[in-house]
């Protein structure tokens, strides 16, 4: 007799950050499209930007970054923003003199004290890329 397949059991959040921007666009792009995929899948997302990835919650920075054979910044990040949390890190956003009122609206800026809160929820992954 042979076992059926597992099913993946899905976390009811997933927590990624994105440590890297444009200077790094494979591995910038693998964590939008994890996040925006995993939004899909019905997990609760919530992405962080950090680093030079933080310029992509500004109005017009994704949709400038361009890799050849992956879906749009722009696109992926919407999704993100339509159905989880999207944060630019507070130090990174100060570093670069990124405020509040020039983010997307729905994008937030939040430091470590509330990642470490949302990684500590029961029922949380969190992936770093």
């Amino acid at each position: 007799m042979s076992t059926p397949p597992r099913t993946p059991i899905l976390p009811s959040t997933l927590i990624i950050k994105c440590t890297a921007g444009a200077e790094d666009a494979e591995r910038c792009a693998q964590a939008f499209t994890v996040a925006a995929t995993a939004t899909a899948a019905g997990a609760g997302v919530s992405l962080w930007l950090t680093g030079d990835a933080a310029w992509f919650g500004l109005p017009d920075r994704a949709e400038s970054f361009v890799l050849p054979h992956s879906a749009p910044l722009a696109q992926l990040r919407d999704a993100v923003l339509d159905l989880g949390t999207l944060t630019v890190c507070t130090q990174c956003a100060q570093r670069r003199a990124i405020t509040q009122d020039q983010l997307i609206p729905g994008v937030r800026i939040a430091g470590a004290a509330t990642f470490v809160d949302e990684i500590l929820q029961p029922n949380v992954q969190a992936l770093v890329y």
